[in-house]
């Protein structure tokens, strides 16, 4: 593909990263590093994440079939449920610096290309990169599971797009994160399976709200979303609210 310059900042899991300063350069992938694939198999919003447990395929497709949505359940029943603590001592920091590369034991680390721009390649489509570089992405094609719209990203919409921590990081801190050794929130902050492209203002609009409070506004994917906040619930033993896993439930049926 023709790669094409590109400057100015994009505002992505709430912090803005100019594209020209993330460090990524024209860094290539060590040999056998892991790294994103482009245009994963599935449909147009991804594949299902219960066949997805790493987060390394794109996207998160619907579950339609009674099958899928008893697996679903059945995994949600797994997460273990407690009250919200307090945010105090909470700041972005305690979680690493945005989307770094040297993170041990999650897909796609020192791979020479920053998480970010792993996880926009692993979901986006049409790529084009910046002149000069195999890993910062200047332009791509997005179809945005959480509002359903496919969106064409270019740097003049800089915004347009923001990674989502599924669990949103002030979340974990208040339901345990706190307490977690520095490298383990540096993982959750860096872990694919906790990270999904989205339309920047609905990711906005989530903020550090668990399910029982905000779901994505396509209902198509609600239950899937729900099984992906489940995934990482489980993988970290990070409890959710009473409330939260009734609603995580309920998208599915139950």
């Amino acid at each position: 593909m023709a790669a094409v310059a590109v400057a100015g900042g994009l505002l992505l899991g709430g912090c803005r990263v100019d594209l020209q300063d993330d460090g990524a350069g024209a860094s290539a992938a060590p040999s056998g590093a892991a790294a994103p694939q482009d245009n994963a198999a599935g449909g147009d919003f991804g594949v299902s994440p219960l066949t997805n447990p790493d987060g390394t395929k794109r996207g998160l497709a619907p579950l339609t079939s009674a099958a899928d949505r008893k697996s679903a359940l059945a995994l949600i029943d797994k997460v273990t449920t407690k009250g919200r603590g307090p945010k105090t001592g909470y700041d972005r920091d305690e979680f690493g610096y945005a989307w770094m590369d040297s993170v041990e034991g999650v897909p796609y680390a020192h791979n020479g290309c920053d998480t970010r721009n792993d996880v926009l390649k692993r979901d986006g489509e049409d790529i084009t990169y910046r002149s000069g570089s195999n890993c910062v992405l200047a332009s791509m094609t997005l179809h945005d599971p959480y509002t359903g719209r496919t969106i064409d990203w270019r740097k003049t919409k800089a915004t347009a797009v923001q990674i989502d921590h599924v669990m949103p990081l002030s979340y974990d801190w208040q339901m345990g994160a706190a307490h977690w050794t520095k490298d383990k929130r540096e993982q959750i902050a860096n872990d694919p399976l906790n990270l999904l492209p989205v339309d920047g203002s609905v990711n906005g609009s989530k903020s550090d709200s668990g399910p029982a409070s905000w779901l994505p506004p396509n209902k198509a994917i609600r239950c899937s979303y729900a099984v992906r906040v489940a995934q990482v619930s489980l993988k970290y033993h990070l409890p959710v609210t009473s409330a939260d896993k009734s609603a995580m439930a309920r998208q599915c049926g139950g």
